[in-house]
């Protein structure tokens, strides 16, 4: 077996979820039987269960706080249309976690200790919807409007509810409503001022402390995230001092003392704890802790972890912290910082890679951060784009098997962080708007230059190669600079951006009228500019597509739509449809989709070049 597929079947853990009253409760994703699926872990007794088996895979579920339950979200082959079930956590058969609740696409969850749950849905008939669940009883609704919003979290005590919103119609920017379980409202806070700020505010989580009313809160103030605290009843907003360039996320410790604090910074990241003081400070209710600090002292200290990408990170009642850990060159590992792997799949290991360099590149927009590996031998290399989807989101010092794959093959791998991306500041996320697609592959050509000036890439042998975003990027990439690439791979893409639109899932029309200002019908010029079906004439490269019959976000006809054109011009391509949504969670079906991406590649740069 060649290592590109070892690191596809070598079992993979995620990071634990635990109970919040019952610790030694653990939940957690693995893909040991060759699908991800939902595992149990008695951490008291060492005993592990696997708790969903369904075809095509099951990530998304929670305990509820007593352990009791495990809550797991049932859709259909992936099309992300469905409702929650639970079972015991020693076993049992599946039940409706929430009987009376209509299927729709989830909107969050939260889990009371009363077991109340409030459900957050969405539904292209609807809009956004939030219920109340209480045990035994019909479920309640105390939320709706068209625009998207959803469940944050429920406090402690089960008085208040956190729900993010964005109701003045910027689905990029969201605002914090509070309110109680009978949908009335305790306080609002709007960054936006209505819609005419791009300032968004994200929901970080209750403190973990019966009667404690404060939220943390993530801001955009100071042009990047960071959190605060936020007290719903009083309106005190509390800054934390937390001086580290990038975006800072956060979470609780769970006796409330202090702060688990997340800081992402050019493609890494790290951990610290924030103390929060003694117990009844400033802006903080009796019993508990505040947030302000003695002049000249640091309320940081650095929570050690190797250099690399920390995906997830968790604080246990013990004092000690878990975190999910790769580079590029070493693959994941739950550690904690008690110096232990806190589980060790049995079986194969998955084999290394080669570790990413930085690359930094004038663009048009400011400065572009590449990351890129290369296989042994001297350069030009063969070498493929491997483009990030989301937009928001970027790609990190992280262990993936995909570009892994592709250096053990020959090829160099570069990722650009195009603006768009995460991490880099508010400005260069917000930079996409209007001109949506263009301006990231401005970026990506400015990198593609720096590629083939600098030795690395080979300018006859290159690949634009991407999922999601990135397949957008790959179809709008080979229509707008079609003597640039030789070769395009695109997976569950969107090629037909106003077909796309009037099919895909409610929440991400919202961020597309965001994103291009309006709706086709309004601004139909960006949606044309914007479109990979508006190129596709240009198009002088083979290409190939893979897409999910079930895709709720990049829907199959508008794939469809493009493919015709290309068969009506008897272009040189390959579409390769599978029976799941916007990709897939078995891991014989991935390796299967990059077996015919490297093929695809290799007959149409290797071999004929």
């Amino acid at each position: 077996m060649p290592d590109w597929e070892k690191r596809f079947r070598a079992p993979r853990i995620g990071l634990p979820d635990w109970a919040e009253d019952a610790p030694d409760r653990s939940l957690f994703v693995s893909n040991a039987t060759g699908t991800f699926e939902l595992y149990a872990w008695d951490r008291a007794t060492g005993s592990q269960r696997q708790a969903t088996d369904r075809p095509n895979g099951t990530t998304d579920g929670t305990l509820s706080p007593d352990g009791h339950w495990i809550w797991w979200f049932s859709d259909t082959d992936g099309d992300e249309f469905g409702v929650w079930m639970r079972q015991p956590f020693a076993g049992g058969p599946d039940e409706p976690a929430t009987p009376g609740l209509a299927a729709s696409y989830p909107g969050g969850l939260a889990i009371g200790r009363d077991g109340t749950a409030v459900i957050g849905c969405s539904t292209d008939e609807e809009g956004s919807t939030v219920h109340v669940v209480r045990p035994g009883e019909a479920p309640v609704e105390i939320y709706r409007h068209r625009e998207s919003a959803g469940v944050g979290d429920l406090s402690h005590d089960g008085s208040l509810i956190a729900l993010e919103h964005t109701e003045h119609g910027d689905a990029m920017h969201s605002a914090i409503r509070v309110v109680r379980p009978d949908g009335s409202t305790v306080a609002e806070l709007d960054d936006t001022n209505g819609g005419t700020e791009e300032l968004g505010l994200s929901v970080m989580g209750f403190a973990p402390v019966d009667g404690d009313a404060r939220l943390l809160v993530g801001h955009q103030r100071r042009g990047r995230w960071e959190p605060m605290i936020w007290d719903p009843l009083t309106g005190t907003e509390t800054a934390l001092e937390i001086d580290l360039p990038g975006d800072v996320g956060a979470d609780w410790y769970p006796d409330g003392s202090a702060l688990l604090v997340e800081h992402e910074y050019q493609a890494r990241s790290e951990l610290w704890r924030y103390e929060l003081g003694e117990p009844g400070g400033a802006g903080a209710p009796a019993g508990t802790p505040d947030a302000t600090a003695a002049p000249g002292h640091t309320r940081l200290t650095r929570v050690e972890t190797p250099a690399g990408t920390v995906s997830g990170a968790t604080a246990r009642p013990d004092g000690t912290v878990e975190f999910l850990w790769s580079s590029a060159a070493q693959p994941p590992e739950v550690r904690s910082t008690s110096g232990k792997v806190v589980l060790d799949p049995p079986g194969m290991k998955a084999p290394g890679s080669v570790p990413v360099r930085d690359v930094w590149v004038e663009g048009p927009g400011g400065r572009i951060h590449a990351l890129v590996q290369q296989p042994a031998g001297e350069g030009p290399f063969p070498t493929v784009f491997d483009i990030h989807g989301g937009p928001t989101w970027h790609d990190s010092d992280a262990f993936a098997s995909s570009p892994a794959a592709w250096v053990d093959h020959g090829f160099a791998v570069v990722r650009v962080n195009y603006r768009g991306s995460t991490g880099y500041g508010r400005a260069w996320t917000d930079a996409l708007k209007h001109r949506v697609g263009l301006i990231e592959l401005e970026d990506i050509a400015a990198v593609r230059e720096w590629a083939v000036s600098s030795g690395l890439a080979d300018p006859a042998r290159l690949v634009l190669a991407g999922g999601s975003w990135g397949g957008y990027l790959t179809l709008l990439g080979l229509g707008t600079q079609p003597e640039a690439w030789a070769v395009g791979l695109a997976a569950v893409p969107v090629a037909d951006y106003v077909t796309a639109y009037n099919d895909e899932m409610e929440a991400l029309k919202a961020m597309d009228r965001t994103l291009l200002g309006g709706t086709p019908e309004e601004v139909p010029e960006r949606f044309e500019a914007s479109s990979p079906l508006t190129y596709v004439d240009a198009v002088r490269a083979p290409v190939y597509i893979s897409a999910g019959v079930n895709d709720p976000r990049c829907p199959i006809q508008q794939v469809e739509n493009y493919v015709q054109r290309l068969e009506g011009r008897r272009h040189p391509h390959e579409v390769y449809r599978y029976d799941a949504g916007h990709g897939s969670l078995v891991v014989e079906e991935r390796i299967k989709q990059v077996r015919l991406e490297l093929d695809f590649a290799q007959r149409h740069v290797i071999e004929k070049s």
